[in-house]
């Protein structure tokens, strides 16, 4: 079984069309949907109704910080372009794709495996694994041997061993790496929709649940449509330059 690994959509209808097609070629059963599927990027109608598709066709999703905030209608703690994309997105889903948003898990685990957005400690928190520190604390709150989340916008991989030291790994995107039985694992994909390494191209990854291989993916798209996107929709500027350069 190899499940899809997906997160930070953020709205980006040519990204994660792109990731869609590429996990077909790539033999993909299965998808977990990690969170934040709006806020940012000008096709968040488009984007709900594939993910909807998705669920109702076995695939796991979790609710992200901008799912929350679109749900409600407020954001009064993000930033003023994240706020503009709220209140804009809010007033052009359907009563039923609000309430889809508003019904998503915080978390999932199915069998050894935690799906989540921002980590596994306090999910409804929103803090970020930002390095080895959150890393181990979020796999220290859970007895599954893997958890995936989403809201970091670069890809990483970290572990912890049976004697709690713990590792973090960079990863080079097509390059299959054996997740070892006695470790633990967090497995951040990157962002399908808003990626911030200073590639362009959408990330996501492949966990093949019986032989624990994962490979991190990255996926060239039309990144000018997405931006024009953007634009066309009067959505602030900044939030379609950032997607050329992946920052």
């Amino acid at each position: 079984m190899k499940i899809a690994l997906i997160t930070d959509i953020h709205a980006n209808a040519q990204a994660f069309s792109a990731v869609l097609e590429h996990a077909q070629t790539q033999g993909v059963t299965d998808y977990a949907l990690l969170g934040d599927f709006v806020g940012y990027g000008g096709d968040p109608g488009w984007v709900l109704d594939k993910v909807r598709e998705l669920v109702s066709r076995g695939a796991v999703a979790v609710l992200g910080n901008h799912d929350a905030a679109v749900a409600k209608g407020e954001a009064p703690t993000m930033r003023d372009e994240a706020q503009a994309a709220v209140v804009w997105t809010h007033a052009r889903l359907s009563t039923e794709q609000l309430a889809f948003l508003a019904q998503l898990p915080l978390s999932i685990t199915v069998e050894d495996r935690l799906f989540v957005h921002a980590n596994g400690f306090d999910p409804g928190g929103w803090a970020y694994v930002q390095g080895r520190l959150e890393a181990m604390r979020s796999l220290h709150a859970t007895s599954c041997r893997f958890t995936f989340c989403g809201h970091m916008h670069e890809p990483m991989l970290y572990h912890l061993s049976g004697t709690g030291k713990a590792g973090e790994f960079t990863p080079t995107p097509g390059v299959t790496i054996p997740l070892l039985p006695n470790r633990q694992w967090l497995v951040i994909p990157g962002s399908c929709g808003q990626p911030r390494d200073g590639n362009p191209a959408a990330c996501y990854a492949i966990f093949d649940a019986v032989s624990g291989n994962l490979n991190f993916q990255r996926v060239p798209y039309d990144v000018e449509g997405a931006a024009a996107s953007i634009r066309a929709a009067g959505l602030p500027e900044r939030l379609a330059e950032r997607l050329l350069t992946g920052q």
